[in-house]
């Protein structure tokens, strides 16, 4: 999961998240209750064929700030899409989702995705959220699509020793990883924790992704800088795979 809690936030389940209190509704803040906004992403994500196998809440001790992630099980590998929220009722931030591979939602304030929609807490806003929602969790299946082709992608392009060199220096060069945190890199590649399959883009992104899992909770770009350089590797365009039973 990709919900990191450490500036205050903490942990809870949704029957937690239910008994949070909303405060009341002001002529131009319309305070959104948080499970509120989980149900109509549950609702929707279900209503177009997502199924979800996790999810992560967390709120501040005042209930004032949630934030949110949600798992949906792939038809296509044996990994998760993401889709993240937040949501605030001390006009901290507006209303929030956000989905990719690389979705990030911090109690920090840090929300980053390949998606990410927002909306002011206001009278309209609370009317016109459901559908919202539904406009953006309508279009999910062909972003998660593209994403299965990606990885697949990855799974399929082996890698020539020479080609992971230029694949860990460019990374370096881009900032990154640092010096230290090449010797983590190929360390995982060439010694994996879990099993990533054969040397391949697939294990290169794992590798990298596993040495930075600290880095990368503070600075998810990071991660968007390693598709950018797998990407120029791979050129992924292949066709979908076939769904996993």
């Amino acid at each position: 999961m990709t919900l990191v809690l450490h500036a205050g936030a903490e942990a809870v389940d949704f029957d937690a998240l239910r008994q949070v209190n909303t405060p009341p509704a002001t002529s131009t803040h319309v305070p959104l209750p948080h499970h509120q906004l989980v149900e109509m992403v549950r609702y929707s994500l279900g209503f177009y064929g997502h199924e979800i196998v996790d999810e992560t809440f967390g709120v501040t001790p005042d209930g004032a700030r949630f934030f949110g992630v949600m798992s949906l099980k792939s038809a296509y590998g044996d990994y998760t899409d993401v889709l993240g929220m937040r949501n605030s009722h001390d006009k901290s931030f507006p209303v929030a989702l956000a989905y990719g591979s690389r979705v990030f939602v911090c109690d920090n304030m840090a929300f980053s995705a390949d998606v990410v929609v927002k909306r002011k807490h206001t009278a309209n806003a609370k009317r016109d959220l459901p559908g919202i929602v539904a406009g953006i969790i309508e279009p999910l299946q062909e972003k998660r699509i593209a994403q299965a082709c990606t990885i697949e992608a990855y799974k399929n392009r082996p890698l020539e020793l020479d080609e992971f060199d230029h694949l860990v220096i460019e990374l370096y060069r881009r900032g990154a990883i640092n010096l230290t945190r090449i010797a983590d890199v190929v360390d995982a590649y060439e010694r994996p924790p879990y099993d990533w399959g054969d040397e391949t883009a697939w294990r290169a992104f794992n590798a990298v992704t596993y040495a930075l899992r600290g880095k990368v909770a503070e600075a998810p770009q990071l991660t968007q800088t390693l598709h950018q350089v797998i990407d120029g590797i791979c050129e992924p365009v292949l066709a979908l795979p076939a769904p996993v039973n």
